[in-house]
């Protein structure tokens, strides 16, 4: 390797600490979601990583650091995929549904995650979770701009509980949808005709 490439290309060493932080993530995510973020220690982290507990403050200050990350970046993660289905222009009800599309397929493909956010995001420190929360609010916003044109005599509230329940009908294949029991074909749109059916009814 020349000198010019050792400038932009990461070392084995560096892909190895970025590949051991990576396995980390995944398995706290793994880890919290099914015994919760008090019933999981730095130990067993450690464990599912193949290293001791001690050697995770290598990448990272703590175990509430990262919960931090896991939870900071999945919110940062909606609200791009959010803004980028927004901003790619049309009528409310193709917005709507692009949203729903990218909703959805987020709920399926990381149900893991969003346990940990419905029972562990309160366990953030105070400047995360109002960071957490503000982009929530960023995110809903970007549904409820489309609700506002779709049902002009429609108020905010009733906008904003049109995103939620479809947020909640979306969220709960994170409980469901990985279940033995459950059928995955056809679940997509399934789930999708829903959100949309919840969306699009006239205000009465």
């Amino acid at each position: 390797m020349s000198r010019y490439q050792s400038l932009t290309e990461p070392t084995d060493r560096e892909r190895a600490k970025a590949e051991r932080r990576d396995a980390l993530l995944r398995e706290a995510t793994r880890l919290f979601a099914l015994h919760g973020y008090a019933g999981v220690s730095l130990e067993d982290l450690g464990a599912a990583c193949g290293i001791s507990g001690p050697a995770v403050y290598r990448h990272f200050a703590g175990k509430q650091a990262l919960l931090i990350a896991l939870l900071v970046d999945m919110s940062k993660d909606i609200f791009a995929g959010g803004l980028q289905a927004a901003e790619s222009g049309g009528e409310p009800l193709e917005v709507l549904s692009r949203l729903v599309d990218f909703h959805t397929d987020f709920s399926l493909a990381r149900p893991d995650i969003l346990q940990v956010q419905d029972r562990d995001l309160k366990s953030l420190p105070k400047t995360e979770l109002a960071l957490v929360r503000k982009l929530q609010n960023n995110y809903i916003a970007l549904w409820t701009e489309q609700l506002a044109q779709m049902h002009p005599t429609g108020s905010p509230q009733s906008h904003r509980f049109r995103a939620h329940a479809v947020f909640g009908l979306l969220n709960s294949t994170a409980h469901s949808a990985h279940s033995p029991r459950t059928k995955k074909s056809g679940l997509k749109p399934l789930l999708s005709n829903m959100a949309l059916a919840a969306l699009t009814s006239p205000v009465v």
